[in-house]
């Protein structure tokens, strides 16, 4: 994939996100989607290794459109500036779609890339489902926020919207309360590639993912 290309095509859509410049550079966009999506195919073979629960993931549905849902939003930009995936055993990259842990990675308009593991803001039933699994399953749980390479390469968990009380039904004093408390289950980490673009993207990406493999696997059994 031609990453470099990528990067400056999302960062010049970042200064003309308007309709009129994308049909204008449509065959760009094309060509750089085509990549894209070539790269994803490979990242579910590599996965598959590892994770062969992947092997089955349609490699053109993981990849989110880069039409915005303006509906809802203050923001009328048409496009999103970030290539982006999220790769799952089910198939469905949406947690509202009942996706499921997921392996989630963009590139941006920056020259960002972003690579994730877990679960970020299932709806309601399934964070529920998940908690409950903290409880039932807290020594395997520990077990996950101690692994040696994920802690090595993500840290710990990612604290988005954060509750500062236990949600109904948990005891304050309930093991792992403060992970209960938090809205997702995911990691990630942010690296800057737009001056020295990686001499092998997907195989950086996979490592993350692989790494990720413990906390998504465990997902996988809150049921």
């Amino acid at each position: 994939m031609h990453t470099r290309d990528l990067i400056q095509f999302l960062s010049e859509l970042s200064e003309n996100n308007n309709r009129a410049w994308f049909v204008m550079n449509k065959p760009r966009y094309d060509i750089l989607r085509a990549e894209f999506l070539e790269l994803v195919m490979k990242l579910i073979i590599d996965i598959s290794k590892f994770d062969p629960e992947v092997a089955g993931c349609n490699p053109k549905k993981a990849l989110f459109r880069i039409n915005r849902d303006m509906r809802f939003s203050k923001d009328k930009s048409p496009y999103k500036t970030t290539f982006s995936a999220a790769i799952t055993a089910s198939g469905l990259k949406k947690p509202s779609q009942g996706g499921g842990p997921a392996y989630y990675f963009h590139i941006d308009a920056n020259g960002t890339l972003l690579v994730a593991g877990g679960e970020y803001m299932p709806p309601p039933a399934r964070l529920k489902t998940i908690r409950e699994h903290v409880i039932a399953d807290a020594a395997g749980f520990g077990k996950v926020l101690k692994n040696k390479k994920l802690k090595e390469r993500y840290g710990d968990l990612q604290d988005e919207g954060k509750l500062v009380r236990p949600p109904k039904g948990f005891d304050a004093d309930a093991p792992h309360i403060e992970y209960i408390k938090m809205k997702s289950f995911i990691v990630w980490t942010e690296t800057g590639i737009k001056k020295k673009i990686p001499a092998d993207l997907g195989k950086d990406v996979v490592a993350g993912f692989k790494d990720a493999y413990p906390l998504v696997a465990w997902l996988r059994q809150a049921k």
